[in-house]
Formats: structure tokens, C-alpha cells, sequence
């Protein structure tokens, strides 16, 4: 199984899809992706609990009401099911995204 991933990769298989992400790992209920949205992000919410690392440019992250800047190296996480997106984010903006656990998430 596969065990290192990049972003330069993760670019490349990018380019061969119309939408603006691309899942580059499964395993049981995990999985990576890595998301670059452009102008817009149309995100509706996951049915999992989810992490993001940017990994680069950065954004204004809307999450339930709250809005954080974020940028390359920050983590964020959403629970299943809540209402988040990107905002003025910047030309060069990018994120991996974590989904994980069974869908409509965990107690925390």
C-alpha cells in the first residue's frame, strides 16, 4: 500500500479531473484528498468528520457561524454535517482534507 503522497502529484492528478478536487488515498472509513477550489468554494456539508492541513495560499475558513484566517501549515476540523467553507482565498490556495469515521461522525 502506498504511503507518501505529494503535493506536486497531488497537482498533476488534479489537472486530470473537471472538479477541483482529487482523492489520492482510501483505507477503511479514511480518506485523502486534495482540494484546490477556484474563485468559488461550492462545499455543501460531509457526511464524516474532517481535517484540513493547507498546503498553501491562504483563506478565510467559515465554520458554523465562525470565520478564522487560515494559511499553509494551519489545521482545521469540521464535524460531520456542519456547514463550512473557503472564502477570499488566494490564487495559489490548496488543502488536504482528511475524511475519517463513520458517516454523521463521532460524539466529541
Amino acid at each position: 500500500m502506498r504511503f507518501h503522497f505529494s503535493i506536486e502529484e497531488a497537482k498533476k492528478e488534479l489537472e486530470k479531473v473537471d472538479f477541483p478536487f482529487v482523492q489520492m488515498l482510501q483505507q477503511g472509513t479514511m480518506q485523502l484528498e486534495y482540494y484546490a477550489p477556484k474563485l468559488v468554494d461550492k462545499q455543501t456539508p460531509h457526511k464524516q468528520d474532517e481535517i484540513y492541513i493547507i498546503a498553501s495560499g491562504h483563506a478565510i475558513f467559515y465554520r458554523n457561524g465562525e470565520m478564522v484566517n487560515c494559511k499553509k501549515g494551519d489545521v482545521l476540523f469540521v464535524p460531520a454535517t456542519m456547514k463550512h467553507h473557503f472564502e477570499n482565498f488566494s490564487e495559489d490556495f490548496a488543502t488536504w482534507v482528511i475524511f475519517y469515521g463513520k458517516e454523521g461522525g463521532e460524539k466529541h
